[in-house]
């Protein structure tokens, strides 16, 4: 590798964090500017600065536009779009496979089960917080149905849950249909489909606490394990033999990653592409070294998600798409245009 090229790649794992959290505050003020009533670009900065008590005088108008309403969901798809990428990251690193995503174990199905089942009872006349409760409770469920079957068969290998996990997707997938076709009306079918295809426009502050909590301690756990992440990509009998329980260690970052993802999913839906896409640009672009993809990913996942959640509200206003529609329809071009590209070094190699 020539002079330059190492230069570039030196300079590209230094300065990556920097730009990327510099790009992310851009991106949240200008989401928080933006919608049916536009607020000054300076007025919005003032706003937030006496949401962290640096006084600055701005219109009232704006101020609760930006509090209770844009504030929240911007926050919201920050912290689901760094979640879900960063858990992408660690699956793929688990599995040994690019194509693996925070829903392969079968989570987001799961999920998917129990706030299709809260919507068609009925049951979230209960409360709001239901269906997230129902949501989270099918994700775990998942896990376990998940890990137990690979603990019957005795096979410790990766692929094992893998298949597992797939063959629950398709199972649950299979029952969600069900679910939705014995519905008992058109407006109960229509808001299982919205939620199954992921979405922010209701987000408020309570929404945020529920999946905060989960996403950042769940994620600041697996950057953690981020040596261990780069150790288990060689394959289990390499792990041993510098000592690390590669058996184990998976079976507790599933876990997390299971509360991560639930949490998440328990309050958006299920945003998909995030999780797939976002890693592989990070580690093209950046270091294929799980102690600078990790951040890396969190940082360009929140970026993501506020834009593609951006557009969503702005690309046929007043008429707003849904969050996940758009990841898919941005998602899946850029896989494409990755699996298309010609074959080269990776730029953390």
């Amino acid at each position: 590798m020539s002079g330059s090229h190492v230069w570039v790649g030196k300079w590209r794992r230094v300065s990556a964090l920097p730009v990327l959290a510099v790009l992310l505050v851009v991106a949240a003020v200008v989401a928080i500017s933006l919608g049916p009533v536009r607020i000054p670009f300076l007025d919005t900065c003032r706003i937030l600065l006496n949401g962290i008590g640096i006084h600055a005088d701005v219109p009232e108008r704006f101020a609760s536009v930006v509090s209770d309403i844009r504030l929240p969901r911007v926050l919201l798809a920050m912290v689901a779009g760094a979640g879900l990428a960063v858990v992408g990251a660690m699956m793929q690193a688990l599995f040994r496979n690019p194509l693996a995503d925070p829903g392969i174990t079968g989570v987001s199905s799961g999920g998917a089960v129990g706030a299709v089942l809260v919507l068609v009872t009925g049951a979230d006349a209960f409360g709001r917080w239901t269906l997230p409760a129902a949501a989270f409770c099918g994700s775990l469920v998942a896990l376990v149905v998940v890990q137990t079957i690979a603990t019957f068969r005795k096979d410790r290998s990766p692929i094992t849950v893998l298949l597992a996990g797939t063959a629950l997707t398709a199972i649950l997938g299979a029952v969600v249909g069900a679910i939705i076709s014995n519905a008992p009306d058109a407006q109960t079918v229509r808001s299982a489909v919205f939620w199954l295809q992921g979405d922010l426009s209701a987000a408020g502050w309570s929404d945020l606490a529920p999946a905060a909590a989960p996403a950042l301690v769940g994620c600041a756990v697996i950057l953690m394990c981020a040596r261990e992440l780069n150790v288990m990509l060689l394959g289990d009998e390499q792990s041993r033999s510098v000592g690390l329980d590669a058996v184990r260690t998976r079976r507790f970052l599933l876990l997390v990653a299971a509360v991560v993802t639930g949490a998440i999913v328990s309050v958006t839906g299920i945003i998909g592409f995030v999780g797939l896409v976002v890693p592989h640009i990070v580690r093209l672009a950046v270091s294929s070294d799980h102690r600078l993809l990790l951040p890396a990913s969190a940082l360009f996942g929140a970026l993501f998600l506020t834009v593609a959640d951006l557009v969503a509200r702005l690309l046929f206003s007043p008429v707003s798409l849904q969050t996940g529609v758009v990841t898919a329809l941005l998602g899946a071009p850029i896989l494409l245009l990755l699996v298309l590209r010609p074959q080269g070094q990776e730029a953390g190699r």
